[in-house]
């Protein structure tokens, strides 16, 4: 039977077994109210800076996962202009809910290790054990570290990181989050088990899980997890089905799939809310989804291959900046035009890259995901 048979025979499975916990109807305390009822990222439009970023340093800042380093880029010149070295084992740059602070994921090490963006410079560690990502809440009360390796979800205060209350997860490789438009909830991947949480945001608490569906020789890698803009579809990267999956925000279970590329990985919503990039990161690729049609409608090649894995998009609208894992360098693309720009060696194995500052009134965490 051909792969997409199967496929699609799961998904119908799938959505048949799932049973849906209902939506809150009221938005989650103390969030900030949605701008647009139609789109969740109208916050985010092209230089639109909050008044706490708006005098920083626009830089891109890069976690060297090997190096132990963080590259720090002018994106006007394209050159590394600082590095940092941080405990062991960077994962990702992520912006802390009230704007101030980056947080560089030391999850080997243990700790956060904060960067004041105003001065570019590094400020202590924090220990936190096992930060392999960091999200925060959409009304700011908690930070949330998904530690890896523990199995865990900890909710932390967003300040000093105190644990305020530690979630056991039933499944390996907790990773990536988006919340629903009304942050009562969010959706997060578990890489290595194939599987995704849906947790109740106040309460936290696990109230659905879910295996996404696979072919009997293929098992699921969800990664990046991003809501459309009208908050109706997650869309879920899986690297080994080489594509996405879209799911309903009110059916959590059901999913559809569009195949994108060789290890579909990261997903970035542009600042027109029009389109989502998605990188493929074996392919050397990125894709670039419709939001209105999900269709695909490009496809950018990075000249002699590579390896995109995440990042951001510049504070403009103009430029996609990108991690490339495997090849010790990060990636440039021009969206307005289609095309790739250069690349810049980093560290060994770069990861979660942050172009910063960005607009929105907070963060949502990971490398910069903001409303």
């Amino acid at each position: 039977m051909p792969r997409s048979k199967i496929i699609s025979l799961l998904v119908v499975a799938s959505s048949l077994l799932m049973t849906v916990p209902a939506q809150a109807v009221a938005p989650l305390a103390g969030m900030p109210p949605v701008l647009n009822a139609n789109d969740i990222y109208a916050a985010d439009r092209p230089n639109q800076l909050s008044p706490v970023v708006a005098n920083m340093p626009q830089m891109v800042y890069v976690p060297n996962h090997t190096s132990n380093t963080v590259s720090v880029i002018d994106p006007k010149t394209f050159k590394v202009v600082k590095t940092f070295k941080t405990p062991r084992g960077p994962q990702h740059i992520v912006p802390s809910w009230d704007l101030k602070t980056l947080w560089v994921n030391d999850n080997e090490g243990n700790y956060l290790t904060p960067i004041d963006p105003a001065t570019v410079t590094m400020g202590k560690s924090v220990y936190v054990h096992d930060p392999y990502n960091l999200y925060f809440t959409p009304n700011g009360k908690y930070a949330i570290v998904m530690a890896e390796a523990d199995k865990q979800i900890v909710f932390r205060d967003p300040h000093t990181m105190a644990i305020k209350k530690t979630v056991k997860v039933p499944c390996a490789g907790v990773n990536h989050a988006d919340w629903t438009a009304d942050g009562n909830f969010f959706v997060v991947s578990c890489e290595f088990s194939g599987m995704l949480l849906e947790l109740n945001t106040a309460k936290m608490k696990i109230v659905a899980t879910v295996k996404l569906p696979h072919t009997y020789t293929t098992m699921p890698m969800p990664q990046d997890v991003k809501i459309s803009p009208d908050g109706k579809t997650f869309y879920i990267a899986d690297m080994t089905s080489n594509g996405i999956w879209a799911m309903p925000a009110d059916h959590f279970g059901k999913f559809s799939f569009i195949a994108t590329g060789k290890e579909a990985h990261g997903l970035y919503v542009t600042r027109d809310s029009k389109y989502m990039l998605i990188s493929n990161r074996m392919e050397g690729s990125i894709s670039v989804l419709r939001f209105a049609d999900n269709k695909l409608v490009a496809k950018w090649m990075i000249p002699g291959g590579g390896s995109p894995d995440m990042g951001g998009i510049s504070a403009d609208g103009t430029q996609f900046w990108i991690s490339g894992r495997y090849n010790d360098e990060v990636y440039v693309f021009d969206i307005v035009h289609g095309k790739f720009l250069t690349k810049i060696k980093v560290g060994k194995e770069p990861h979660g890259l942050a172009y910063y500052p960005q607009p929105g009134r907070y963060s949502l965490g990971h490398t910069g995901v903001f409303r």
